[in-house]
């Protein structure tokens, strides 16, 4: 006849598993809360990217120009892309000029997959894969504000940063559970960059929403980088904004965003001047 304690012990199994697991969860929680708290007052230690290899697309102008530099200034091993030849040319030889002793510079649309790996070939197989064999390795997406929350004119831009946010994303979730910590991922998503892309755009309350210089923001980022922040939305104001998008009821949210003025940020706007 079977026991009835045995029954009771079997039970009891599941249960205590589930005390236990709220336990280590609290206690884990709580732990990351001072440790919030602690490098909110006092800077978080930044690693050293001395020797790294950093690859930068996009690196011909703008933003991945001076991610190369600042990244040149760290010494930093720099694998320069992008579609312009003469601009990634001209930003590796800024690079070196700053202090960088490898660089490596090619022509690359990444919008073409057959592109990306003949230029893989020539630098290195593989990215991800090669970053799980080892288990080291950083993954940066500079998705935007606009990949945080529709805008209206940016139907298209907004596609495509959400979709760079929600992949960046899905693959640190990947990251994390398959327990590779040495990988680490920053996702950035700033308001507007003075990079010449929304020229003519203007905020109702710039001191609020203000449109960003790229030195600052690229400063902003290599911290982050540094830091290892897995998520950076620059202004700050955009953490609290968000977190209001996600309380609020669409009429109140879009009564805000008519008052903030953000569905008049495109009216201006005139677009990227052409080189002649």
């Amino acid at each position: 006849m079977p026991s009835r304690h045995a029954g009771v012990s079997q039970n009891m199994a599941p249960d205590l598993n589930s005390t236990k697991d709220l336990f280590v969860f609290l206690g884990k929680s709580v732990f990351s809360v001072l440790e919030d708290m602690v490098f909110t007052l006092i800077p978080k230690p930044q690693k050293n990217v001395a020797g790294e290899i950093v690859l930068i697309t996009g690196a011909g102008s703008g933003l991945g120009r001076l991610l190369a530099l600042k990244f040149a200034s760290l010494g930093s091993v720099l694998v320069l892309w992008d579609i312009n030849k003469e601009g990634t040319e001209e930003t590796c030889e800024m690079a070196q000029a700053a202090g960088a002793t490898r660089v490596y510079a090619y022509t690359c649309d990444c919008s073409q997959r057959e592109e990306v790996y003949r230029v893989a070939d020539q630098t290195y197989k593989a990215f991800l894969p090669a970053m799980i064999a080892n288990d080291h390795g950083h993954l940066v997406c500079i998705s935007s504000s606009a990949g945080l929350t529709g805008v209206n004119g940016l139907a298209d831009y907004c596609a495509s940063k959400f979709a760079a946010f929600g992949f960046a994303e899905a693959v640190f979730a990947e990251t994390v559970a398959q327990k590779q910590m040495g990988i680490k991922t920053t996702i950035v998503c700033p308001l507007l960059i003075n990079t010449g892309m929304f020229e003519g755009c203007t905020t109702k309350f710039p001191s609020l929403l203000p449109v960003l210089e790229p030195e600052y923001a690229v400063r902003k980022i290599v911290d982050a980088i540094l830091q290892e922040k897995v998520y950076l939305y620059i202004p700050r104001v955009l953490y609290f904004l968000v977190f209001l998008k996600s309380i609020l009821s669409s009429k109140i949210a879009t009564l805000l965003c008519e008052y903030l003025g953000i569905f008049n940020v495109m009216d201006g706007f005139v677009g990227k001047k052409k080189k002649d």
